[in-house]
C-alpha cells in the first residue's frame, strides 16, 4: 500500500514539474518572439539612457500577455534581449545588473547590494525598493515579489474570498515617461513601427506591476482578484529623493539672498560662492515635460543631444496596507440607566456617566470581528439623564478592518452576551450584519422620523380636567424653537420649526400637580425645552399652553419610528 502512496506521489510530482517546464518554455518563446519585433537601434539607445527591459517593452507598445510572464527573471530577460539583438554585455550593464546565475537572490541578507535602478520606474519594475527598516529588498521576478506580499497578507491573518490591487507610484514617474516618450517621438516619428497612437497604447508602470503580481497572488492566496473585493492589498511606493529635495529646500531657505558677484560663471547665496555654475542648455526629463506642456513647437525645443534621464541612486520606499472595507453592524439598542451616555463623555479628563452605549456595545463585538477599532453611529442621540425604551434606537456599528466576519450564530452568542451583563445598563435586539446600504437607510429614515416620550411634568397648580382636554385635542401643531440655551455654548443660534404630532396626559393617582405627558414629535424637537418654555425661547410650550409654569422632572424616549433594524 505504502509503495502504490509513493508511486503515485512520484507521478503526481513529475506532473508538477513537468507543467512547469512547459510553462517555463512558453513564456520564453513569448519573450523571443516580443523581442525579435523591437526596433534595434531604439532599444540600445534606451538601455543607454539607462531604462529598464520591462519599461522598454511597455514603451514599444509590447502586448500586455509579455508581463504576465511572473517567472522570468530579470537576468531571463537581459539575455534574452542580449541573444535576440546581439547586443553588447556593457551595454546592457547601462539598464541594469546582469547576473550570470539566473536563480540568484536577492533579499535583505545583502542590504549594501546597490542595483542600477532604471531611470523612468525608478526600479519598480525591477522589483527593487526600500522596505520599512530602510532595507534594500530585490526580487528576480515577479512571482518572488509577490510571495513576498502574499507572506504580508498571511501575517495580518484576514479571512478573504477575494481581493483588490492598489499601487500608488510617486508623480516622477509618469514625468519621466512621458518625457522618454516626447523624445522618442521626434527622434523617430517618421519611423514604421512608430504609429501615431503608440502613446495612447502603452501601458502605465502601475498597470504593468498589476499585470506581473494578480495572477501569483490569486495562486499563492489561493482566491481571485476583483475590483469590487471589500479586501484591498495597497502597494504605496514614495520617492526617496522627495526627501533630499525637501531637506536642500530647507537649507536654501536659509541663504535667501542671492547676487551676482560680477563674474559670469560664479554666483553668491548667501555670502557664500558658488564657482563654475552650470549654464548649459543640458534639459532634464521633467523640463523635457514642462516645455511640452507649455504649447512651445518642435523646434523649441532643446536639440536631442541635449535631453537626459536623472540618475536614480535610491530605490523608493515600499509600504505594504492589507485593509478590508467597513463592515457594518446594525441594531437597536435600549438604555435603562440615567447616568449613561451614549458615546463616550469626557470633560477635563473625567468622564461622565459610569459608562457609555458606545463602548458596551463596541467593546463586546469588535473582539469577534478581529477590527482594528470601531465607529458608533446612532440614529439621533438623548441625554445622558434620558432612559432609551420601547422598540430601542436603531444604530450602526463600523468595524474598520475586520479580520473576520462571523456567523449569525456568533452574533447571536453575542447579543445574548450584551444582554446578559451584570449591571443591566444596555440591551441589543436585532443585530446582524448588513451592508453600506444599512447606512443610507437610517440617515433616510432619521430625516423623516418620529419619536415618542414619557415625560414627568410637575405644573404650579393643580390638573384640572379642561387641561387634559386642551393638550389631548391639538394635533400636528407647529412650534418654534430657538436653539436651548443649555447647548448654545456648543450649537449654532437658530430658530427651528418643528411638529408636534399629539400629546395626552396621564395623572398619577395621589397627586395633583404631577403628570405624565405622552407624546409624539418630530425628529429633532428639544422636549424639555417644548414643556418649560425655556424662558420664551421655545413657543408655544406646555407652560404657555395651560397658562402656568411647567418642569419637566424625568424623561424617557418610548419609540423611534424607523423602519430599520
Amino acid at each position: 500500500m505504502e509503495n502504490e502512496t509513493e508511486a503515485a506521489a512520484q507521478v503526481i510530482n513529475g506532473q508538477v514539474e513537468a507543467h512547469v517546464i512547459s510553462a517555463a518554455e512558453d513564456e520564453s518563446k513569448l519573450v523571443r518572439d516580443a523581442v525579435r519585433k523591437l526596433p534595434s537601434h531604439a532599444v540600445k539607445e534606451l538601455l543607454s539612457m539607462g531604462v529598464c527591459i520591462r519599461c522598454i517593452f511597455r514603451l514599444i507598445g509590447v502586448s500586455e500577455c509579455i508581463y504576465s510572464c511572473t517567472s522570468l527573471s530579470t537576468s531571463a530577460l537581459s539575455t534574452a534581449l542580449e541573444k535576440g539583438m546581439c547586443l553588447e554585455g556593457d551595454m546592457m550593464d547601462n539598464g541594469l545588473r546582469i547576473q550570470e546565475d539566473s536563480n540568484s537572490q536577492h533579499s535583505s541578507e545583502e542590504p549594501e547590494l546597490e542595483p542600477n535602478l532604471c531611470r523612468i520606474c525608478l526600479g519598480i519594475l525591477q522589483f527593487t525598493y526600500h522596505d520599512g527598516k530602510e532595507m534594500l529588498m530585490k526580487s528576480d521576478c515577479a512571482n518572488e515579489f509577490a510571495l513576498l506580499i502574499a507572506k504580508v497578507v498571511k501575517q495580518e491573518g484576514h479571512q478573504i474570498d477575494s481581493f483588490s490591487l492598489e499601487v500608488s507610484i510617486p508623480s516622477r514617474v509618469m514625468e519621466n515617461e512621458q518625457a522618454v516618450w516626447l523624445y522618442m517621438k521626434r527622434k523617430y516619428n517618421s519611423e514604421l513601427w512608430f504609429p501615431e497612437q503608440l502613446h495612447s497604447e502603452f501601458i502605465s508602470a502601475k498597470d504593468v506591476l498589476k499585470l506581473s503580481i494578480t495572477n501569483p497572488l490569486e495562486t499563492l492566496l489561493d482566491i481571485k482578484s476583483s475590483l469590487s473585493s471589500a479586501f484591498r492589498i495597497r502597494l504605496t511606493y514614495t520617492d526617496s529623493a522627495v526627501k533630499i529635495k525637501v531637506q536642500k529646500s530647507t537649507e536654501m531657505k536659509e541663504c535667501n539672498k542671492r547676487r551676482k558677484t560680477g563674474a559670469d560663471d560664479m554666483d553668491t547665496i548667501g555670502g557664500c560662492v558658488a564657482a563654475g555654475t552650470d549654464h548649459s542648455n543640458s534639459c532634464t526629463g521633467e523640463e523635457y515635460v514642462g516645455r511640452s506642456c507649455n504649447g512651445l513647437h518642435n523646434h523649441d525645443f532643446p536639440d536631442l543631444s541635449q535631453f537626459q534621464l536623472e540618475k536614480v541612486s535610491e530605490p523608493c520606499r515600499l509600504t505594504f496596507l492589507c485593509h478590508r472595507n467597513p463592515v457594518y453592524i446594525g441594531g437597536r439598542y435600549l438604555k435603562y440607566s440615567r447616568n449613561v451616555s451614549q458615546t463616550r463623555w469626557i470633560i477635563d479628563d473625567e468622564r461622565m456617566g459610569e459608562a457609555s452605549v458606545e463602548e458596551i456595545i463596541g467593546s463586546n463585538i469588535l473582539p469577534i470581528f478581529h477590527g482594528d477599532n470601531y465607529k458608533f453611529h446612532a440614529a439621533g442621540r438623548e441625554d445622558i439623564d434620558v432612559r432609551m425604551l420601547g422598540s430601542g434606537r436603531p444604530f450602526l456599528l463600523e468595524i474598520q478592518n475586520a479580520r473576520h466576519v462571523p456567523s449569525e450564530v456568533s452574533i447571536k452568542e453575542m447579543e445574548r452576551k450584551v444582554n446578559n451583563l451584570e449591571n443591566k445598563l444596555v440591551k441589543v435586539k436585532n443585530v446582524k450584519v448588513v451592508g453600506s446600504q444599512g447606512w443610507n437607510l437610517m440617515r433616510e429614515g432619521e430625516a423623516e422620523k418620529q419619536k415618542q416620550y414619557a415625560a414627568l411634568v410637575w405644573i404650579s397648580r393643580p390638573l384640572e380636567d379642561d387641561d387634559l382636554k386642551t393638550l389631548s385635542s391639538l394635533e400636528d401643531m407647529p412650534i418654534l424653537q430657538k436653539t436651548p440655551i443649555r447647548v448654545l455654548h456648543r450649537r449654532s443660534p437658530l430658530e427651528r420649526e418643528k411638529i408636534i404630532h399629539w400629546m395626552r396626559i396621564e395623572r398619577i393617582a395621589g397627586s395633583s400637580q404631577y403628570c405624565l405627558l405622552h407624546l409624539c414629535t418630530q425628529a429633532g424637537t428639544y422636549v424639555k425645552e417644548f414643556v418649560h418654555g425655556d424662558l420664551g425661547r421655545t413657543h408655544p410650550s406646555v407652560g404657555s399652553l395651560l397658562g402656568c409654569r411647567a418642569e419637566i422632572l424625568q424623561l424617557d424616549v418610548t419609540d423611534v419610528k424607523m423602519d430599520c433594524f
